[in-house]
């Protein structure tokens, strides 16, 4: 299971942002009209899956994001010696009960309709890691030190062989597990709390990227193997954030030493062994980070790390701070927020020419939110606001063809503990207790206007996403119908000025419309009457939008 991260708390904290960087200009023709919605909880999935799966359908989501960790699985993960006799790759070979929670989540996934995304990552069992991990990471099982990549082929062998779809259901004789078909290679292994150490010598060698290289081929050789080629496969997973430090009192390893975060786009130059500028690597500095060091060698590095090449796309987690989602202060380019999405962009395509492709990766954000305050204090933005900007930024991304996915990370906010007696990352569309924050309405009936002020008689654009239209029937049979409504004032009463019908496979849209006056417009959608998985019948509305008109 996932364990709250606090250091990236606090990272994204002290990286808060105040300088303006747009995502682009209007809408291109080839906006990503069908990036799906993923979505991620894992301690409510691992507590009730179907529970949690049901209220991720009811929201529209259609795929959720679920950590295979490592450690949680593997016999004995607490012994620096495997097991003897172990065979790693083989799924019956794992300790009675260690696949309970993750076959319970792909089959009541498969009875809500809804996909899966395993991220096969550590932490790694200490009998698969390095020496020298610091004492205090020895008992997390979230971290992993230099982990074997051999052996983490071979765990993701037994995952990606269970959940293939052809093996034996253990509590229905006679039927198999559903097939898992998404994937993630590791999470976040530009974070050292997900993969150390990212750098040593003072942070003078980085030695992350050549591990996660070497995991990344082990993986995609494991998925490969068990008849998963297919599938969607995703790498990097990255960071959107990093340090760059001299050792100190504070940090005698500089940054981002053992435990911080490298930043993504060097982390990405790195790991395809290129330099910053953009040559490929040679002498010293290719061999320490395990990469060709002669011509022939860079001439052999596509052949050799297939899934750099051939992977579906590219995970990235652009999580903005506490600053609207076309801002980022912070002014460096190596950074991967969400307005900096184009230079990451650019630089997987610089990445893919140098070997002779010409592939444009897509990009995966597949783990955004914004951290509120309540239930933290006052640094980050209030309930309200997150709202807003959740929709901002699935507006942005939408626009851009490249993105293939819009994210959000978490259903609930965390409960509080003495250590973060805020809830810590309480980036959730519901509070701990169970209260509905505003994001709640805002994911599932997404609404933003890109301006919401106009002349009288001219019309405003109106975008939003119907989310949960897409387990509804679209065709003629069925047909599902949203309405834009205004109001003079925020309280009502609502008249429909326009109705939509839906035929986005994903439940986008987009209408220009006059309004009659300055007030309050919101979406009204209702759920189909005949659909026994969803609310039948009721009907919902999105947040509330102010427009002026003159």
């Amino acid at each position: 299971m996932r364990f709250p991260r606090r250091a990236l708390i606090t990272t994204l904290a002290s990286l808060a942002c105040a300088a303006l960087h747009l995502l682009g200009a209007p809408a291109p023709a080839a906006a990503s009209t069908r990036q799906v919605a993923i979505i991620e909880d894992d301690i409510h999935m691992l507590r009730d899956p179907l529970a949690t799966l049901r209220t991720f359908r009811s929201l529209g989501a259609g795929i959720v994001r679920v950590f295979v960790n490592w450690a949680a699985i593997a016999p004995d993960w607490t012994s620096t010696r495997e097991p003897a006799g172990f065979d790693a790759s083989d799924p019956a070979a794992y300790p009675d009960g260690a696949w309970d929670r993750y076959d319970a989540i792909v089959r009541d996934a498969e009875r809500e309709g809804l996909a899966i995304d395993f991220v096969v990552t550590g932490g790694s069992p200490r009998w698969a890691d390095g020496r020298g991990m610091p004492s205090h990471a020895v008992t997390n099982p979230n971290r992993a030190w230099y982990p074997s990549a051999a052996k983490y082929g071979a765990f993701v062998r037994a995952v990606a062989t269970r959940y293939s779809g052809d093996y034996p259901d253990p509590e229905d004789p006679g039927q198999t597990l559903p097939r898992v078909s998404f994937w993630s290679i590791w999470n976040e292994p530009n974070f050292g709390e997900d993969l150390g150490p990212q750098a040593v010598d003072g942070s003078t060698m980085f030695v992350a990227p050549a591990m996660y290289r070497s995991l990344v081929s082990a993986g995609w050789n494991a998925l490969q193997a068990t008849g998963h080629g297919h599938d969607t496969i995703l790498i990097g997973e990255l960071a959107a954030r990093g340090l760059v430090g001299k050792p100190d009192a504070a940090h005698p390893g500089g940054l981002p030493g053992d435990f911080s975060q490298t930043k993504p786009l060097p982390f990405l130059r790195m790991l395809y062994c290129v330099d910053p500028n953009f040559h490929e690597l040679r002498g010293s500095a290719a061999k320490d980070l395990g990469c060709p060091t002669t011509a022939a060698g860079s001439q052999a590095f596509r052949r050799g790390n297939p899934a750099l090449f051939g992977a579906t796309g590219v995970g990235d987690h652009p999580y903005p701070g506490d600053e609207p989602p076309t801002k980022d202060a912070s002014r460096d380019p190596s950074f991967a927020t969400l307005p900096k999405l184009p230079n990451l962009e650019a630089e997987l395509d610089r990445l893919q020419r140098i070997y002779g492709s010409h592939r444009r990766l897509p990009i995966y954000n597949d783990e955004f939110g914004y951290i509120t305050h309540p239930p933290n204090r006052d640094r980050f933005v209030s309930p309200a606001t997150a709202a807003y900007y959740i929709n901002w930024a699935e507006y942005l991304t939408w626009r851009n063809a490249r993105v293939a996915s819009t994210g959000q990370y978490l259903l609930f906010d965390p409960v509080p503990t003495k250590l973060a007696p805020g809830g810590g990352f309480a980036s959730g569309l519901v509070t701990w207790r169970g209260e509905r924050k505003p994001a709640y309405t805002a994911y599932r009936l997404p609404i933003y206007l890109p301006r919401t002020s106009v002349r009288r008689g001219r019309t405003l654009l109106v975008w939003g996403c119907v989310r949960p239209a897409h387990y509804a029937a679209l065709d003629t049979s069925d047909p599902q119908y949203v309405r834009i409504q205004f109001a003079r004032r925020p309280r009502g009463p609502f008249t429909t000025v326009k109705q939509i019908r839906i035929t986005n496979p994903r439940g986008y849209f987009e209408a220009r419309v006059s309004f009659p006056a300055s007030g309050t417009v919101r979406l009204s959608w209702s759920y189909p009457a005949n659909d026994p998985l969803l609310p039948n019948g009721r009907t919902i509305y999105s947040r509330l939008q102010a427009i002026t008109v003159r």
